[in-house]
């Protein structure tokens, strides 16, 4: 995903603010693409077109939430390119969406990027970076 790095307690939304889904980061994207921010396994993909799971190839269980309340969309200005089960590999893109549509029904396109299963972990380190683009460094999780 290309975008502004913003921590995930910025996130306007409580429930992904407060950590209470997992540790993580968000993205502000500049551009309407995610891709894969490694080689996993595609575990869920919602009806709305909203949100994305993964299992890393480590066992991190990632929740790629695009926008907040996106879901009231169902559906409309998302695409799809994968499905459940599907192995991907990094910078594989998976989803399209359409910001200026979330805009004009008047969303935050900010997108969380959680480890759900971060107790599984003894550490979750993110980029210091202030802006991403695909391929580059998010997040590691500590064993």
């Amino acid at each position: 995903m290309t975008g502004k790095v913003v921590p995930l307690a910025d996130v306007p939304d409580e429930v992904f603010a407060s950590g209470a889904l997992g540790n993580g980061i968000a993205v502000e994207p500049t551009e309407g693409v995610v891709y894969a921010p490694t080689n996993a396994e595609v575990t869920l993909v919602f009806p709305t077109g909203h949100a994305i799971g993964l299992r890393t190839e480590n066992g991190a269980e990632l929740l790629i939430h695009i926008g907040m309340d996106t879901v009231s969309l169902n559906g409309k200005g998302f695409d799809n390119f994968v499905e459940v089960g599907d192995r991907v590999e990094a910078g594989q893109k998976l989803s399209s969406f359409d910001m200026d549509l979330i805009r004009r029904a008047g969303l935050p396109i900010i997108t969380p990027i959680i480890v759900a299963n971060t107790a599984d972990y003894t550490d979750v380190l993110f980029t210091q970076e202030s802006q991403v683009k695909r391929g580059d460094y998010l997040l590691t999780t500590v064993k």
